[in-house]
């Protein structure tokens, strides 16, 4: 029977490193788009109702065009907030319901346009009240609780949501200094980095005991980058250096390789308690008279 050669430097061996992780992996397709679009189009024949009726008719028709407008871009902010909670292990629930808002106004802007072309009380009534059922059944409520990791206490849940918090407003502000340079294969190089900063993330998150070990990681190196960043793309954007950016990227390749080796560190840490709960299990179930089969 044939059999594959796997040695030690074979494809797939035992030396052969992981790859890469691409910035599109384990990414989702956003629900923030189609359906919404349509949230935002579907009001505009307003425009022409509105003009096309005397003035109180003006004024109802621009009224609910402008409430069903806000509605709509109530509910893509209420659908990104919640991928950005869903993608987290530990996170605070949105301070605003914006989805839910959305619903409320979207039934309201229905039945403003409901009575500035019937002139009638029941049939707007009747509009706000299924325009904001339907809404809130298409697109559901926002998250209501905070989520966390069972068995850690939530004072320690509120301090890595809240690490995390600022360390992604530090990846927000080195993505926009880079947009601003406009130089597409350094914002290509810098996402990968982000994709190796957010692996830390979802690390400490999966166990908040971890931040303590890299709190710096997530506030000061971060702190620094983004400092960095912005000073590059000023100079960039003023000259091309090409001695700043071999500089600049050579930072991230550090700022890279550090954050990968820390995230390995706390994943060998975790496999170290594992390891210590199951000889303990093992010995209680000793003493127990208990066997474990092989």
């Amino acid at each position: 029977m044939a059999q594959r050669f796997g040695g030690k430097h074979s494809p797939g061996g035992p030396s052969t490193p992981p790859p890469p992780k691409g910035k599109f992996e384990g990414a989702r397709r956003t629900r923030a788009g189609g359906r919404i679009n349509l949230l935002f189009f579907a009001p505009l024949p307003l425009v022409f109702a509105a003009f096309g009726s005397g003035p109180t008719g003006l004024v109802l028709n621009l009224v609910a065009l402008g409430t069903l407008l806000l509605a709509a871009w109530l509910t893509r902010e209420g659908l990104i907030a919640q991928e950005a909670y869903e993608a987290r292990k530990v996170a605070k629930r949105p301070a605003f319901p914006r989805k839910i808002a959305g619903s409320l106004l979207t039934g309201l802007g229905l039945g403003i346009a409901g009575f500035a072309a019937t002139g009638e009380f029941f049939a707007p009534v009747a509009y706000t009240v299924v325009g904001a059922v339907l809404h809130f059944m298409s697109f559901g409520p926002d998250p209501l609780r905070d989520k966390g990791v069972e068995g850690i206490d939530s004072f320690q849940t509120d301090r890595v949501a809240r690490a995390v918090d600022e360390a992604e407003r530090h990846l927000a502000a080195m993505t926009a200094a880079m947009q601003r340079a406009g130089d597409r294969q350094l914002i290509a190089r810098l996402e990968r980095f982000q994709t190796v900063a957010r692996d830390l993330f979802r690390t400490v998150e999966n166990d908040p005991r971890d931040l303590t070990a890299a709190r710096k990681y997530l506030s000061v190196y971060l702190l620094g980058a983004r400092d960095a960043t912005t000073k590059f793309t000023e100079i960039w954007s003023r000259n091309r250096d090409p001695q700043a950016r071999a500089d600049y990227e050579a930072l991230l390749t550090d700022l890279e390789q550090n954050f990968a080796a820390r995230t390995q560190k706390l994943l060998l840490d975790d496999r170290s308690d594992l390891t210590v709960e199951i000889e303990v299990l093992r010995e209680r179930l000793d003493r127990e008279g208990v066997r474990l089969t092989e």
